[in-house]
């Protein structure tokens, strides 16, 4: 099998990822913070080891470190305990489906007005085009770091300086940045970074996390036990219990923590130059072929490129390609938004992504795969 979906999750995982999972669920599996025996307190030191690996490697703080079950998961917790109603939010136009949703919700119960500003053009067109957008009540922007369609990334540290002397909250869903790109979020005036283990952190699904640069709240947004101030009414007023209501994930976030320990061994911008390096080879071969229609967002390489063939479904190229072995995904991406910008038709399209376990091999083969297709159609 060759695995070319690495946006949607990375696979396989590293060894010492499953490894720590399985003893985890064998050895120490507690439950964490809700009593004082050696099995809950080993589970509660994984997990406060696992929030120091993630605060230091984006420059936040230990007690800001929310585990949540997904990056979809940590945008709703951002969003919906930072906005301030009746306010204005701005969104970019390309933009997942777990900030756009959210966002068109509140707008639609009255409890905000949204834009979507152009990511078109250079850094300095991009912050123009947000200066442009920006209303007397505009409280939040929120915007994808790279889209998980193609290689477009947006000059995050300079909305955040913008952000920061506009006195709006910056909320950044970094699923297909973390891991790739550096991010650091006091440099970059980041309030909330939201991010999922699964993807480019490389470890298991069914964790993820919201990093808060701030502890001013309007609201809560889910309520239950923390194992703290159970005789209270209200939830508590510090995080990461805030938002931590009911049981972690100890053996995902236990698999979680080995997954940072192991990225941080290595050096990432290695693993950045191997996934542009299958980029520039898939790009460079896609050229070959006249019947493949590609779908850049910018001049630069990364790890995700978008295409159809001329006169055949996105969903009958994938199917395809399963058929001998090539995992792909077709279809919207759960990014309506930027494949309305990127016009790629009714049926979507066809998306490749990279990761650290793949190789040139995998890539002559997926042309291979494209080029009899194409040919038969």
């Amino acid at each position: 099998m060759i695995y070319l979906d690495n946006a949607a999750t990375t696979f396989p995982k590293p060894l010492c990822v499953t490894d720590e999972i399985s003893r985890c669920i064998k050895k120490y599996c507690g439950n964490p913070g809700r009593s004082s025996h050696q099995l809950s307190v080993k589970s509660a030191e994984k997990i406060y080891e696992a929030r120091s690996m993630l605060a230091k490697m984006f420059d936040g703080d230990e007690e800001n470190v929310v585990f949540t079950l997904n990056t979809t998961y940590a945008l709703n917790i951002a969003i919906k305990s930072l906005i301030k109603y009746s306010t204005h939010v701005l969104i970019s136009d390309m933009e997942h489906n777990s900030v756009f949703r959210p966002i068109y919700r509140l707008s639609k119960e009255k409890l905000c007005t949204f834009d979507i500003f152009s990511t078109g053009g250079t850094d300095e067109e991009i912050i123009n085009n947000i200066i442009s957008k920006i209303k007397p009540n505009t409280s939040m922007l929120v915007a994808t770091h790279q889209s998980n369609v193609g290689v477009r990334k947006l000059p995050i540290e300079k909305i955040g300086q913008l952000c920061k002397e506009r006195g709006i909250k910056f909320i950044v869903d970094g699923a297909q940045s973390a891991g790739v790109h550096p991010i650091k979020l006091k440099s970059m005036n980041i309030d909330a970074l939201c991010i999922p283990a699964h993807k480019g952190l490389y470890g298991p699904q069914g964790v993820g996390a919201v990093i808060f640069n701030t502890d001013k709240f309007e609201r809560s947004v889910i309520e239950g036990g923390t194992g703290v101030n159970s005789l209270e009414e209200n939830m508590p007023d510090f995080l990461p219990e805030l938002f931590e209501a009911g049981t972690l994930p100890t053996p995902a976030i236990a698999g979680f923590c080995e997954a940072l320990k192991w990225l941080i061994s290595l050096d990432i911008s290695k693993i950045r130059a191997h996934e542009e390096d299958l980029y520039n080879l898939t790009s460079s071969l896609f050229k070959e072929n006249k019947k493949i229609i590609p779908y850049y967002m910018n001049d630069y390489s990364g790890n995700t490129l978008l295409f159809n063939i001329k006169n055949i479904p996105s969903s009958t190229v994938g199917e395809y390609l399963n058929k001998k072995g090539i995992c792909v995904r077709s279809g919207f991406h759960c990014s309506p938004l930027a494949h309305r910008l990127l016009n790629t038709g009714d049926g979507g399209a066809v998306r490749v992504s990279f990761g650290i376990y793949n190789s040139r091999s995998d890539v002559y083969q997926l042309m291979d795969a494209l080029n009899e297709l194409s040919v038969k159609k």
